[in-house]
């Protein structure tokens, strides 16, 4: 297809080098700004001066190629002229309203999410981020069922506010324990490191439902209001669910009488090629949450998406949650003009294409010239290259949960990285590929070629 993205310039923006700026910035940060997920006082936040396109710039004028979308979700790029003008536009006209009156825009960003969602789900609950709609749909599933525990997978993010930061599978639940306690922990499918000894894709799907089924009976069926599973796991290793792994997950919640949640948090909203990644798998889930690509976080905004049968429990029964900045006009404009970005411009089409164009066989060429390559895997504009120390073995070249000097071969490949002009995604022992999907292909290409270079960083660690 022809590529239709401009692309962005690597000189800097008018005003840059500007160091004094730099300096500010960093003191003022360094003083007052307390960071996430973080040590305070082992931290050194980059000051970021402008943004275009694929593309940020320092206050010393260097550019970065965004190859993590920030943290997977500036889907169509910084700046867009498109999103900021709907954004400038809506603020000149009412920038607020509070959630229980009727706003143009949030109906319509509310029926166009029901015209590409799956099935019945026709309704959509306006949240400001992707925890609070997880907690949300957790919620309307406690309250559809009248139980309350709920499953979700070991490795799996699903947020950082109470109940998202249970049902999270990965290490930062451990220091935010003890928490809601109506959650239980399953094995997803990862056929690269099976927990379940398969030697094939239709063996992973078939032990990993029957360990599911498992839990679900130990656990006790008539306790459990959802199973919540990210559709297609991200920070924790982007696993695509193998064949008939979902469509199995899907007869299991109906068998039991248990609401299916998807969290589409990171991979909705064209990331994988499709309005919503259940859509390439022919599910249809109970609730599906939102966020990120809605609208490329220009203003907080995400979503639960749900379906009729769980909608019209609420038409007699009040609904107990909301928020004061619920569908916020500003952020609602900005996921308007992502819908109309969308259509005009092909982008499900472009990220489907440049994914199995592009960026599949340029991973499978790292991973045969790599001996630090593992495993490559991924659909869209959604990959993850998973690195280790013995290819035999498939130690990973870190450790789980790995910090500090442990830690040090994947930072290598990073530092290099970002000394070359481009700005990876790195969790444990994996670098993610996830830039934005208004990538040029010219972007695209070099972005793929500086990695390739940094891996060898990582062979030399390879026994």
């Amino acid at each position: 297809m022809t590529d239709t993205i401009a692309t962005a310039t690597d000189a800097p923006p008018l005003g840059l080098p500007d160091l004094d700026a730099d300096a500010r910035v960093r003191a003022d940060d360094r003083a007052h700004v307390f960071h996430s997920w973080s040590a305070q006082a082992l931290i050194d936040p980059l000051p970021v001066a402008a943004g275009s396109g694929s593309t940020f710039w320092d206050y010393a004028g260097n550019p970065y190629l965004d190859f993590s979308s920030q943290l997977v979700n500036l889907n169509l790029g910084h700046q867009h002229p498109d999103l900021v003008e709907a954004i400038r536009d809506q603020a000149g006209r009412l920038a607020t309203i509070q959630p229980s009156m009727a706003s143009d825009v949030r109906g319509e960003l509310a029926r166009r999410i029901a015209e590409v969602a799956p099935g019945d789900l026709d309704r959509v609950f306006f949240t400001n981020g992707g925890a609070d709609a997880n907690e949300y749909a957790v919620r309307m599933a406690r309250a559809f069922t009248g139980r309350r525990k709920v499953l979700s997978m070991y490795r799996s993010y699903h947020g950082g506010t109470g109940t998202a930061i249970s049902l999270t599978g990965d290490p930062r639940r451990w220091p935010n324990e003890p928490s809601d306690g109506s959650v239980a922990h399953f094995f997803g499918p990862y056929p690269y490191r099976s927990a379940f000894h398969s030697a094939s894709e239709a063996e992973e799907t078939e032990r990993a439902l029957a360990h599911l089924e498992q839990v679900i009976v130990l656990e006790g069926a008539s306790t459990i209001a959802a199973i919540l599973i990210e559709t297609i796991v991200g920070t924790n290793g982007v696993l695509v669910p193998p064949p008939g792994y979902l469509e199995g997950v899907r007869a299991l919640a109906d068998r039991y009488g248990i609401v299916y949640i998807a969290d589409e948090v990171m991979v909705g909203f064209g990331r994988v090629g499709e309005w919503f990644a259940v859509n390439a798998f022919g599910v249809t889930p109970d609730l599906i949450t939102f966020a990120k690509g809605v609208n490329s976080g220009y203003v907080p905004l995400g979503g639960v998406v749900i379906s009729k049968r769980i909608a019209e429990h609420f038409d007699t029964v009040p609904f107990a949650g909301g928020l004061t900045y619920s569908g916020h006009p500003l952020a609602c404009a900005a996921g308007v003009a992502t819908f109309e970005v969308f259509e005009r411009d092909g982008i499900l089409e472009r990220v489907r294409d440049l994914g199995e164009r592009v960026v599949e066989p340029r991973l499978r060429e790292l991973a045969a010239a790599h001996p630090s390559v593992g495993d490559v895997r991924g659909r869209g504009l959604f990959w993850a290259i998973e690195l280790v120390r013995d290819p035999a073995t498939r130690e990973p070249l870190v450790p789980f949960n790995a910090s500090g000097a442990v830690a040090a071969p994947v930072a290598e490949v990073a530092a290099a990285c970002k000394r070359a002009g481009v700005w990876p995604f790195t969790h444990f022992n994996r670098l993610h590929v996830a830039p934005p999907l208004v990538i040029s292909e010219e972007e695209l290409r070099r972005g793929l070629d500086v990695i390739d270079e940094a891996l060898t960083l990582a062979d030399a660690h390879v026994v």
